[in-house]
């Protein structure tokens, strides 16, 4: 159990380490891009934790044309796991800061 929840803690500290290095990168308050990179962090952990998508079904494909061997198609499975978590986390986080933003409850610069 401890070592999921360090797993978690080291995605958000990753996460946000990048998020900061981007938004210096671009002199962009780290907030206004939060949301974006949670984004794109969600999408990242997710697509790298799953089985059985449009890679693999290609990766396949490509096998078999070349070997002519026919492989067991693999079905789409989503494993959840404690970096998709916490990028949940760090998308939520950055969602709430990015409503903030869109109502003014934190003043623009």
């Amino acid at each position: 159990m401890k070592k999921n929840i360090f797993i978690l803690f080291i995605t958000l500290a990753a996460e946000t380490l990048i998020t900061l290095l981007a938004s210096r990168a671009f002199s962009i308050r780290f907030i206004e891009i939060m949301f974006f990179s949670g984004v794109l962090f969600t999408a990242l952990t997710v697509w790298f934790s799953s089985s059985g998508g449009m890679v693999t079904k290609f990766m396949d494909s490509t096998a078999s044309a070349m070997t002519g061997f026919l492989s067991k198609r693999e079905e789409f499975s989503f494993r959840p796991n404690y970096a998709v978590l916490g990028s949940v986390i760090f998308l939520l986080i950055g969602l709430v800061f990015f409503i903030l933003l869109l109502t003014n409850v934190i003043p623009p610069s």
